[in-house]
């Protein structure tokens, strides 16, 4: 016989996992807003000698740098917290639960509710629904 431990919220998403999601999806968002500022792009006008081009490649790449890293330590705490957040809604016990029945369907008269309420008409003397 195997003995089933309860899940516990570490067991969902280990904080590794979570870190290297939120990595992920930094590198995306830095790489795409530095390559969207003109991090590849090789400036060019009538007139200008080498120097000058130079000057202002190197003055985009540093903006286009700065630009992306930005971005990506804005994207690496939204999807930390974002990911922590939507973790703590979930119950690690009704993890494994099987449930049989439709989700979205509201529970029949009478049958007890998530919550473990029941259906029932509110109290009289309950102020707040009459």
């Amino acid at each position: 016989m195997t003995d089933q431990q309860p899940t516990t919220r570490k067991d969902l998403m280990r904080p590794a996992q979570m870190l290297g999601l939120a990595a992920i999806c930094a590198i995306f968002a830095g790489v795409v807003t530095a390559v969207s500022m003109g991090l590849l792009q090789n400036p060019t006008k009538p007139g200008w000698s080498d120097a000058r081009r130079a000057e202002v490649h190197q003055e985009i790449v540093s903006h286009a740098a700065i630009g992306g890293l930005i971005a990506a330590g804005i994207a690496f705490i939204v999807v930390l917290l974002s990911i922590s957040l939507l973790l703590l809604a979930v119950k690690p016990s009704e993890v494994t639960r099987i449930i049989d029945r439709p989700v979205l369907f509201d529970s029949k008269p009478g049958e007890a509710t998530a919550a473990g309420t029941d259906n029932a008409e509110p109290r009289p003397d309950d102020k707040y629904h009459g």
